[in-house]
């Protein structure tokens, strides 16, 4: 309930960005999505961990659960941002720190059900699962921080702006 009123706030209450028009709204979606896509696989992780370490049986189911929201919120991040980067910078995608990472992330995601999918023995394949969550999670900070590190995303979005007629 919290979250349809935030959306209706965001898209609907929240006044129009003077530099970007009507297009800013989408940042309304994209940024949850995209932290949640994070938070997600930093959970299905702790499970696999948990999995690995302590042989619980629940926690493999657990970041089997976890996975395809975790892809379908990765999903939502990377086209929220595609569309909100056609009409900013003036391309659907460009090969920054941020953007790459967060689609390396989707690939992690649909590895990880692939592989727990295709190995027919349940305790190897969440083994298998496990270790490739577990190698998954450096990427977590690179994603955060590939902004800092590089600040290519800023560069290109200042770019566009002083580009763009006033």
């Amino acid at each position: 309930m919290l979250a349809a009123i935030g959306l209706w706030i965001g898209f609907f209450v929240a006044p129009t960005d003077h530099q970007q028009g009507e297009v800013y709204r989408l940042i309304f979606l994209h940024v949850p999505a995209a932290w949640m896509s994070m938070f997600i696989y930093l959970m299905a992780a702790v499970h696999a961990a948990l999995g690995l370490i302590y042989r619980t049986r629940l926690s493999p189911i657990l970041s089997r659960a976890l996975a395809p929201t975790g892809a379908m919120f990765t999903v939502l991040a990377l086209w929220t941002g595609a569309v909100w980067g056609k009409p900013t910078w003036g391309a659907w995608w460009v090969w920054d720190a941020r953007l790459t990472s967060e689609l390396i992330l989707l690939f992690l995601y649909l590895g990880y059900l692939g592989l727990v999918s295709a190995i027919e023995d349940t305790e190897r394949a969440d083994t298998a699962g496990a270790i490739l969550l577990l190698a998954g999670v450096v990427n977590i900070p690179i994603i955060y921080f590939s902004v800092q590190w590089w600040s290519t995303l800023h560069q290109g979005a200042t770019i566009r702006m002083d580009s763009a007629p006033a």
